[in-house]
């Protein structure tokens, strides 16, 4: 165990039993009444949230979960009353509700807040809220960055809907296709609203991926190694991970697509070197993904209820983790089915075939999961698990006619049509919409003074199931007879009226249900961080433990996947505060940070509380972006400047160590209050952002190579080698003095230069080789107006200058906070920071100064 041990702690690794804890350990727990009072009531003064107007401020997972939830639900009904509109436009031939401009910013709305302001950042939230309860965790550990998500979310998400009132929504549809979003086709700034728009809110989600992943690896409660945490933690790991793949991908299109829009850079131009097929294979690499990153979450939900729903453990536990691990990884070579139809080579159809049929195997494993365990359990068949069955049939549907169209001839002959609007309407609905619902009526209790009727529930259930199968089963006889999607009209005497009606009634009958669900909520729904409703459904994993605003009342320690059936009284227990952190150990907020795979105990982190600085960055943020959409650039750049001064001063009160260095959290053990290095948390977030750059990076380097194969006439020759000769030192001093710079910080005796000088002239060395690799293409007269080359080159380039001038920043805040005493000796978690950015931004220059100037080479 990583963590220092006073005389009764636990023995070392050799004699631990196979919870990598001493068998004995129990008995180290106080017994019930030794406790004293005060403990509880300090706990509830440390963690109590802000009143009023304070609740802006807020941070505890409790109350960010529930906003994020209602954010994401509100948008989702937003685009269903667009989705009515567009059913009422198509229930009869030529009919004149909606102009065919409008219906075009209708159905592009639609698709895009259904996809990026629905799906994702909805099982996101449901995260945020459920899994510091189920892990046993005070909170995620980066607390304020889940409330930055989130009203980074808000903000942007509300400013991008409201362009469908002023005319202005994107009408490309929700994939954005050029050359139909260029200028030449889309003047406007309509397909501006959704790039920039867009591109702003996946920065949310990659905030709330990095959180769920250091989260779910980090802060489990001691002796939840990997095999005992809850299903739906392994489905959010793997979201999380499949998100930082994934996303970089549509970041860098969108910030291509508007470079070409705004720069006039030919990515997508195929008369100037670029390729629109470019756009897709960018897209659909993080677009067919998505639907799986959409799935998971909810796949784990449905495992979750299932096993508590049939009062029976989940079977094949170890399965259904290999089978969401197989799901991510094949779904990563699938992308490009959605362009079958674009005549690529057959060997790559093949493969592409082969991949998307195969995806489906992994999915069958999870449901035939579910089947035994409802077939072994005795499944009581109240709402939730109504809406886990409907679920299960309404996808499994859905899966089928995705192995059709994975298959090539059958691709080509309902492509684009309304099949494929059937299609992907099951298995979202199927496999995302009625999990979610069946996890409203499940969780609800645990965060409710009430539960939702059950009455009402089933009248929900069959409205929402019985609309759906209407709405959409007919949309694959409509495609097979010839019906286009994305049609605002169509001409009578085409035999597509009677089933474009039964549609719209159907999904008159969803909406139905949705409004009796919101009747429902309104009714019963009264939020409560303690004194619940309870465990209602009798689930056995540990969010259902007696909460408050801290999460658990004490952490208690882990020894099964189902701990409340194995242990009936490990409730009172916990609530009697017998186990670890029962009260605060520091005065201040604080959770148990552990290792990673069989979560022994590390180090006490201390957490921040309440702020109003992640608002204010969200909204600053949000602005920047919104301004330059509007092409008021002047002030979008002052809004930018100030979302990062208001970032500095949020970070400016964090990385402080505390007294004492050391605290018992229980039985015995003593850990650190502060620790440095490979084993802290904002180490392993700095990774995985670096992982999300490199991504982009990546996508850039792809785009570079991928013109240059299909428009090799349009290629010049790069600037002579010799300049590597002088970007490679430049670079590697930059990344040299960063590391010199962890050096001289250990040493404890002053030497000639200062750690943080060391640092800034490590910045400074970036940039200067930056600097120079923009002139050495500048001279050799690449325009990048002129080419996809040149596009591409300075797409690399700009990605270079982003990160250059991060690390500038964080260069120049470390030395901010040496000045004034805050960087301790001889390790600081700041400081290693900033030594791993620099190195990260070097390694980078390198690569893309080697790539572009060494390969292809000239022509």
């Amino acid at each position: 165990m990583n963590a220092s041990r006073t005389s009764g702690a636990v023995p070392p690794a050799a004699s631990v039993s196979e919870t990598g804890f001493d068998p004995t350990l129990f008995d180290r727990f106080p017994t019930s009444g030794e406790r004293p009072e005060g403990e509880l009531g300090e706990l509830e003064h440390v963690w109590r949230a802000p009143r009023g107007w304070g609740l802006l401020t807020v941070v505890n997972n409790n109350y960010v979960g529930i906003f994020y939830v209602g954010a994401a639900f509100l948008f989702f009904l937003l685009a269903g009353i667009l989705a009515l509109v567009m059913r009422v436009q198509l229930a009869l031939p030529l009919n004149g509700v909606l102009p065919q401009e409008t219906y075009n910013q209708f159905f592009t709305m639609h698709g895009t807040v259904m996809m990026f302001l629905f799906a994702v950042p909805a099982v996101e939230a449901l995260g945020v809220l459920l899994l510091p309860q189920m892990l046993a965790a005070r909170d995620l550990p980066f607390p304020r960055l889940s409330a930055y998500a989130f009203w980074a979310y808000l903000v942007g998400g509300l400013a991008f809907f409201a362009s469908i009132f002023v005319g202005l929504a994107p009408n490309g549809g929700w994939f954005m296709y050029p050359p139909l979003t260029s200028t030449a086709y889309s003047p406007g700034i309509n397909a501006d609203f959704w790039l920039l728009g867009i591109g702003f809110i996946e920065i949310s989600a990659i905030a709330g991926a990095i959180e769920i992943i250091v989260g779910v690896l980090k802060t489990r409660a001691p002796g939840m190694s990997l095999d005992k945490m809850p299903i739906f933690a392994w489905a959010m790991l793997v979201f999380a991970g499949m998100i930082i793949i994934a996303f970089p991908a549509v970041i860098f299109g969108t910030l291509a697509l508007e470079l070409e829009r705004a720069l006039n850079w030919p990515f997508f131009d195929p008369t100037r070197g670029g390729d629109p097929l470019l756009w897709q294979h960018l897209f659909w690499f993080f677009g067919h993904p998505e639907v799986y990153i959409i799935f998971l979450p909810a796949a784990g939900l449905v495992s979750m209820m299932v096993a508590a729903l049939s009062r029976t453990p989940l079977v094949g536990y170890r399965l259904v983790v290999l089978a969401l691990v197989a799901t991510a990884f094949i779904s990563f070579g699938v992308w490009a089915h959605h362009m079958f139809a674009v005549g690529m080579p057959r060997l790559s159809v093949g493969f592409f075939s082969a991949a998307s049929m195969a995806v489906s195997v992994p999915a069958g494993i999870q449901v035939f999961a579910w089947i035994a365990t409802l077939s072994v359990g005795r499944p009581r068949y109240q709402t939730p698990t109504l809406f886990l069955v409907g679920g299960l049939v309404t996808f499994v549907l859905g899966g089928l006619t995705g192995v059709m169209v994975a298959m090539v001839p059958f691709d080509w002959q309902v492509h684009d049509s309304y099949f494929i609007v059937a299609h992907l309407h099951y298995v979202l609905i199927g496999g995302m919409v009625f999990p979610m619902f069946a996890g409203f009526y499940y969780w609800t209790p645990m965060m409710s003074r009430r539960p939702l009727s059950e009455r009402l529930g089933k009248w929900v259930f069959w409205l929402m199931f019985a609309g759906m199968q209407v709405t959409f089963l007919p949309m694959h006889l409509t495609g097979f007879m010839g019906m286009p999607r994305r049609v605002y009209t169509y001409l009578p005497g085409r035999d597509w009226e009677i089933t474009n009606m039964i549609s719209t009634v159907g999904a008159f009958m969803l909406a139905a249900g949705i409004l009796i669900f919101l009747v429902d909520l309104i009714r019963n729904f009264r939020f409560a961080a303690e004194g619940n409703a309870g465990n209602v459904y009798g689930g056995g994993t540990l969010e259902w433990l007696p909460t408050g605003l801290y999460s658990t009342r004490s952490i208690p320690l882990v020894t099964s996947r189902e701990p409340l059936w194995d242990r009936p009284g490990l409730s009172r227990e916990v609530e009697e505060g017998r186990y670890f952190l029962p009260g605060s150990a520091t005065g201040n907020r604080e959770t148990i940070i552990t290792s990673p795979l069989r979560a022994e105990p590390q180090y006490l982190q201390i957490m921040p509380g309440p702020s109003v600085w992640p608002l204010l960055s969200a909204i600053f943020t949000a602005g920047f972006f919104l301004l330059l959409t509007v092409q008021a650039y002047l002030v979008g750049v002052v809004s930018g400047l100030v979302a990062i001064w208001c970032m500095i001063r949020w970070l400016w009160e964090t990385d402080r160590p505390v007294r004492p260095p050391t605290a018992d959290i229980g039985a015995g053990i003593e850990v650190p209050t502060y620790v440095t290095g490979p084993s802290t948390h904002g180490w392993w977030a700095m990774v995985v952002l670096q992982i999300v750059i490199g991504m982009i990076f990546l996508m850039a380097a792809f785009s570079y190579l991928y013109l240059y194969g299909v428009h090799t006439s349009f290629w010049t020759a790069p600037p002579a080698p010799s300049w590597l000769a002088l970007l490679l030192p430049l670079y590697g001093a930059g990344m040299g003095l960063a590391w010199l710079a962890r050096v001289l910080l250990a040493r404890r005796r002053s030497t000639l230069w200062s750690p943080a000088t060391a640092l800034l002239f490590g910045a400074a060395s970036l940039l200067t080789g930056f600097v120079l690799d923009c002139l050495s293409w500048r001279w050799s007269g690449l325009d990048p107006e002129a080419s996809g080359q040149g596009a591409t080159v300075y797409g690399l380039l700009a990605i270079q200058g982003f990160v250059t001038g991060v690390a500038v920043l964080i260069a120049l805040y470390v030395a901010a906070r040496n000045s004034r005493g805050l960087v301790t000796r001889p390790r600081n978690n700041s400081f290693d920071l900033a030594v791993l950015f620099l190195i990260y931004t070097g390694a980078q220059g390198v690569l893309g100064a080697a790539l572009v100037r060494l390969f292809p080479g000239a022509v």
